[in-house]
């Protein structure tokens, strides 16, 4: 794209100390400790996955490891779970599938077992079940046998319903994993109206769920739900988001989008992965799943609460500051809801980051640090950009043929009254013309001083 996203000069100062990266069209492997940046490069090089798919989807299997199990505090009374909703975008034949199979590997090898030990459990338990009073005697049995609970961390297409009870099952936490996004609000509400995308919108905020059983009197109450969401979605497709309540309820504001600008297809790498690549990666999220999840005497979940330390804490007060400024300035009222759930979604990166260098020995858990600060603003600086992107991609997607035409023969830099011309010869009338330009400032195009713009490219 043309338009940069404004970085305050701090941060760029900050971030050079650093090391840090905040291109606007590439993903900041940097943000990772040095051991995960290796294992991006290796998958990269061998696999030829785009480093955006591998890096964000790594970013989410970490979230998943890390659960129910800690929070992020702010301060007293805002805590963050790392709870992420994320797509990968591209055209078909862009390896979007791949690297989220690679990252979510181990929870799958994890399911698995846990499914083996579940189907040896249940089958016991059933033998008990069909025994006789006598004969459980006999056999030293003295209790009622309790069923068997299959424990995961990974469900594809399922109802609220079927996954509120998985849930109430797997307090730690789960993760949706659809290959195909679309699919997943496609059915939104097709058996309750408005309920589904409720459902969705109160489990990002981690707030307290309850889903009534058919043919039940027993509810079943999430007092601290876990989900996080990923998948891929084709960018000819992307403009089907924006329809019915998800562009005005906030929903489309939590989806974080991964869109890197892929012009050729992946040739294949002679280079084989090395061997201990995939283990490596599977030792990382073992680290992760092995933190015990507290549990009250209720049985509910008490996540570790992590807080910021006083250096953490400022540098992020004063991105938010600098973030601000940018909301109170910025045309485009759809970018701004995308940009307050930012400061929603940066705390939670806090919290992941730290934890992930936690897994690799490259820092404590005990607080966040300013580095995990510094690498959280660079990656919200980089789901900033993808966002402008992903949205300029929308609206065109949402043109209809004249709006189309108009677009293609503005120049890149144009008046209002060449837009006028312009429209009067495709048939426009003055006002909508004005009301296209004024809609579409920081989508389709940025508004330089009155009277004057330029469009934006992807």
């Amino acid at each position: 794209m043309e338009e940069q996203t404004i970085i305050p000069e701090f941060l760029l100062d900050k971030a050079k100390e650093l090391g840090l990266s905040f291109s606007d069209s590439s993903f900041p492997v940097e943000i990772f400790p040095a051991k995960i940046e290796k294992i991006i490069a290796e998958v990269h090089e061998c696999q030829g996955f785009p480093i955006d798919y591998i890096a964000s989807a790594m970013l989410v299997a970490i979230a998943v490891g890390i659960g129910n199990t800690h929070l992020a505090q702010l301060k007293r009374g805002w805590q963050e779970s790392p709870i992420l909703y994320m797509a990968l975008v591209g055209r078909p034949g862009t390896n979007k599938s791949h690297p989220l199979s690679f990252a979510m590997q181990p929870f799958l090898e994890l399911d698995y077992k846990a499914n083996k030990a579940y189907d040896l459990a249940y089958a016991e338990y059933e033998k008990v079940m069909q025994m006789s009073r006598k004969e459980r005697t006999d056999s030293g049995i003295t209790e009622q046998p309790e069923e068997p609970i299959r424990k995961r961390f990974l469900v594809s297409d399922i109802t609220p319903e079927g996954l509120s009870l998985i849930h109430a099952q797997n307090k730690r936490g789960l993760c949706l994993w659809v290959d195909e996004l679309s699919t997943w609000f496609k059915n939104f509400n097709r058996y309750n109206s408005g309920s589904e995308e409720q459902f969705w919108l109160s489990v990002f905020s981690a707030k307290a769920t309850i889903n009534d059983r058919k043919g039940s009197h027993n509810s079943i109450f999430i007092k601290r739900p876990y989900i996080s969401v990923v998948g891929t979605i084709q960018k000819n497709i992307l403009g089907e988001l924006a329809k019915g309540e998800r562009s005005n309820n906030g929903f489309i504001d939590r989806i974080l989008f991964v869109m890197p600008n892929i012009q050729l297809k992946a040739r294949w790498s002679r280079n084989e992965l090395p061997e201990n690549t995939e283990q490596q990666w599977s030792d990382i999220i073992r680290t992760l799943v092995e933190i015990e999840c507290p549990l009250d005497h209720e049985g509910e979940v008490t996540p570790h609460i992590v807080p910021f330390s006083f250096e953490a804490k400022s540098r992020l007060y004063a991105w938010q500051e600098e973030h601000a400024r940018i909301c109170d300035t910025e045309a485009n009222e759809t970018l701004v809801g995308i940009y307050c759930k930012l400061e929603i979604y940066i705390i939670r990166f806090c919290l992941i980051i730290q934890l992930a260098r936690w897994s690799c020995q490259e820092a404590d858990k005990q607080s966040i640090d300013a580095t995990s600060v510094e690498r959280a603003i660079a990656l919200t600086e980089y789901f900033r950009s993808m966002a402008q992107q992903v949205q300029v991609v929308m609206e065109c997607n949402q043109l209809n043929q004249q709006q189309r035409q108009l677009l293609i023969e503005l120049p890149s830099r144009f008046q209002t009254a060449e837009a006028l011309q312009i429209g009067d010869r495709l048939g426009f009338k003055e006002r909508a013309i004005k009301d296209f330009l004024s809609r579409n400032i920081g989508t389709l195009f940025t508004k330089e001083r009155h009277g004057q713009y330029k469009k934006i490219n992807v």
